[in-house]
């Protein structure tokens, strides 16, 4: 008999916290909403230049055969547009898809993007935590969701190991949902173009890597079988006419994309340099850093005062106990000169409070 798996932590939790909740900061620090740096979220804070939107896109309601779904596989090196369903944003697909698959156990990461856990555990499965590290998963698991890099820990797995762990889960009659909301930095990483086996699932967001988060338009890349399923429950319309005129530009043009790579990949060094002059281990994508320094929670308290915002991930939501036991933050970009100054500036400044109170 295979041995049960122990309860993800967050499988049970209430209220899931995200970033870019500066009322929230506001009013918790009496700071008002105008004066706060927002580095609480992933997103590119140089965002995409959408051009006009054309009135059509108002008018009209949004046409299936348009060609939104085939661009978005041309620029993803799916398979073709059969094997994409765009969707408004990834989000409404973390909520729907656990309930389209046999009810199993599903392992997820102990620190990784909150909303999988809890979408799981209300369709019914059992949510373990996932050991990332090894490449034979647990006999108990039949389904995995991943999300790769990690958000918020950056952990990346490489094509090959997620390819076995597909052929394991495949055996089970699971399914392997990968979640490549921070891929678009790192192309090269992606499972898009393995999108026609069955039983995988593969997300992807323009909201990240294109400063788009506002559209709300995301694509799942799976199997035409799946899709069709998945349209059915969530419907028709699911990404409105400007959205799908904002993000098919975006998808076109490749000069932004190589331009905007190699920004994100300076801009990110940068960061780094700054958390690891204040003797910050850190691990990160291009578009943010993360540490788990035992100081990190007192870190992200003291910007907070100042008036910077930081995403703090507390303990008490992870398991085993090695992963981030004092809690951990994740620092988006700067999006200009000023701000850049603004957080070095607060950083130091944090770090002398800091240092005041373990040596006062």
């Amino acid at each position: 008999m295979t041995a049960p798996l122990p309860p993800h932590p967050s499988a049970a939790a209430g209220p899931i916290a995200h970033g870019g909740n500066l009322h929230e900061a506001a009013t918790r620090y009496g700071i008002p909403y105008a004066h706060w740096l927002d580095l609480s979220t992933g997103i590119n804070p140089h965002g995409y230049p959408v051009p006009p939107v054309p009135a059509d896109a108002w008018r009209r309601l949004p046409d299936e055969g348009d060609g939104f779904a085939a661009r978005a596989a041309l620029y993803y090196s799916a398979p073709d547009a059969a094997h994409v369903l765009p969707v408004a944003g990834s989000q409404a697909a973390i909520r729907a898809l656990p309930a389209l698959l046999p009810r199993a156990t599903v392992g997820i990461a102990p620190l990784t993007y909150g909303e999988y856990a809890p979408a799981f555990a209300r369709a019914g499965h059992q949510v373990a935590p996932l050991d990332t590290r090894g490449d034979t998963l647990p006999a108990a698991l039949t389904h995995v969701a991943i999300v790769n890099p990690d958000n918020p820990t950056a952990t990346h797995l490489d094509a090959g190991r997620l390819l076995r762990w597909h052929a394991q889960l495949s055996e089970r009659g699971g399914t392997l949902l990968v979640d490549e909301a921070f891929a678009d930095a790192l192309p090269a990483a992606s499972l898009a173009a393995s999108a026609y086996r069955d039983g995988l699932i593969v997300l992807r967001s323009p909201g990240k890597f294109f400063g788009l988060a506002g559209v709300r338009a995301g694509f799942v890349l799976a199997a035409p079988a799946l899709l069709a399923t998945l349209r059915d429950t969530l419907g028709a319309w699911t990404v409105s006419g400007p959205a799908r005129h904002a993000v098919s530009a975006a998808f076109a043009d490749t000069a932004w994309q190589v331009q905007m790579r190699e920004r994100l990949g300076s801009e990110s060094a940068r960061l780094v340099a700054l958390l690891h002059a204040c003797g910050f281990s850190t691990r990160g994508t291009p578009l943010f850093a993360w540490t788990d320094d035992a100081r990190a929670a007192a870190l992200h308290e003291a910007l907070a005062r100042r008036g910077v915002w930081t995403r703090l991930f507390a303990p008490s939501s992870v398991a085993p106990s090695s992963v981030a036991p004092s809690g951990s933050v994740r620092f988006g970009l700067p999006g200009t000169e000023a701000e850049w100054s603004r957080f070095e500036r607060h950083l130091q400044e944090a770090m002398r409070a800091i240092d005041a109170t373990q040596t006062g």
